[in-house]
C-alpha cells in the first residue's frame, strides 16, 4: 500500500497564508493580524485608485491633500507637491496597498502633513510570487511614473489628472514600512547604480520605516529579543522562507544587503535616506548596522531612533512617537527638496 502523498501544510502564517507541500497557497483572513483600534479621520484628503500595470492588473492608490493648490515649496511653484511613493509592509507575504487601518491612516497623514501626493503601490505577494517579483513590480511602477512625468511635462494630455496638476516629479521620494522599506531600498539601489532610468523623475530621497532585513548569522537582538516585540524571530524567518527564491538562504542579497553575494553599495549614488529604528524590534541591530555601514560609505543618512516602540509602530497604533515621526519626515522632505 502506497504512503499518503496528499499535500500537507509546510508553512502556516497565523492562518493568513498557508503554503502546502505541492506549492498550493491558501489565503485566510488577515483581519486578526491588523490593529483593532480605530484610527481617526484626516479631513480633506482624497484618494482614488488607478491601474499602472494592465497586464497584471496592478494598481496604485493616490492620496491628495485638500490644499494641493496652495501647498508646495516656497520658490514659486506653489501648485506642485512632492511625490511620496509608498510600499506597504507584510514580509512580502501579506498586506495590501489599499488596506484600511494603520497604513491607510499613515498615508493620509503624510499627504496632509508633508504635504505631498502619496502613491501607495500594489505589488505581487509571495509565496505565489516569490522574490524578485515584488522588486520587478516596483521597477514597473517607476517606469509608469516616469511615463506620467513625461506626459505632464509635454501637454498633460493622457497623464493621470492629479499627477499632471499637482506632482513635482523633481521631488520624488521612495518610502515603505518593513518589507516595503526593503523594496524601497532595492529600488533606490537600482536607480543609483544606473540599472533603471527615471528621468524626468528625480529621486530626492528615500524613507525606510522598520526596515525588514535578514541574515544567516544572528544578531544580538535576534539571539536575545527584547520583551514585547510585534515581530518575532520565528515570524521573520518564516516570512523570508516564504518570500525568497526556493533554496535561498537568509544571506540572499534581497534579504541581506551586506551578505557575501550582495552588490557593493559604495559606488552606488544613493539619494539621502531617513532610517527609522524602533527599540523594541528583533531587527534593530540589523537596521542600526545598515545605517552605520551606509554612513561609513559617505552616504547621506539620517537615523531616527524610537525608544520603547515596536517594529512597524507607524501603522500599528497612533501616539506621540508617530507624531514625532511625522515631524521628522516633514523636515527630511523639506531638506531634500531645497
Amino acid at each position: 500500500m502506497s504512503g499518503d502523498t496528499a499535500p500537507h501544510v509546510v508553512e502556516d502564517f497565523f492562518g493568513a497564508v498557508q503554503l502546502f507541500s505541492d506549492g498550493t497557497v491558501v489565503r485566510g483572513d488577515e483581519a486578526a493580524l491588523m490593529p483593532a483600534e480605530p484610527f481617526p479621520d484626516v479631513p480633506g484628503v482624497q484618494w482614488k485608485d488607478t491601474v499602472y500595470d494592465a497586464t497584471r492588473g496592478l494598481k496604485v492608490r493616490l492620496y491628495k491633500p485638500a490644499a494641493a493648490a496652495d501647498a508646495g515649496d516656497d520658490g514659486g511653484n506653489k501648485s506642485k507637491l512632492p511625490v511620496l511613493v509608498h510600499f506597504h509592509g507584510g514580509g512580502y507575504c501579506i498586506g495590501s496597498y489599499d488596506q484600511l487601518g494603520g497604513g491607510h491612516y499613515l498615508r493620509r497623514r503624510l499627504a496632509a502633513d508633508l504635504p505631498a501626493l502619496v502613491l501607495s503601490v500594489q505589488y505581487r505577494l509571495a509565496p505565489e510570487h516569490r522574490l524578485p517579483a515584488a522588486i520587478e513590480d516596483g521597477v514597473k511602477f517607476l517606469a509608469w511614473l516616469r511615463g506620467q512625468a513625461a506626459l505632464a511635462a509635454a501637454s498633460g494630455s493622457g497623464a493621470e489628472p492629479w499627477l499632471a496638476e499637482s506632482a513635482d516629479f523633481a521631488r520624488t521620494f521612495l518610502s515603505g514600512v518593513s518589507a516595503g522599506a526593503n523594496l524601497a531600498h532595492h529600488l533606490a539601489v537600482k536607480a543609483g547604480s544606473g540599472q533603471i532610468d527615471l528621468a524626468p523623475v528625480r529621486l530626492a530621497g528615500h524613507v525606510l520605516l522598520s526596515l525588514f532585513l535578514g541574515g544567516v548569522q544572528r544578531t544580538a537582538t535576534e539571539s536575545t529579543p527584547p520583551d514585547g516585540v510585534s515581530l518575532t524571530v520565528a515570524m521573520s524567518d518564516q516570512l523570508w522562507r516564504m518570500s525568497l527564491p526556493v533554496g535561498a538562504t537568509f544571506d540572499h542579497p534581497l534579504a541581506n544587503p551586506f551578505g557575501p553575494d550582495s552588490p557593493d553599495l559604495e559606488p552606488v549614488a544613493l539619494p539621502p535616506v531617513l532610517v527609522e529604528a524602533p527599540e523594541v524590534d528583533v531587527l534593530r541591530d540589523r537596521v542600526l548596522l545598515y545605517a552605520a555601514r551606509l554612513k561609513q560609505m559617505g552616504k547621506d543618512v539620517e537615523l531616527a531612533e524610537f525608544e520603547g516602540e515596536q517594529h512597524g509602530f507607524s501603522v500599528l497604533r497612533w501616539g506621540q512617537a508617530n507624531e514625532e515621526l511625522i515631524r521628522i519626515l516633514k523636515r527630511f522632505v523639506h531638506r531634500c527638496s531645497t
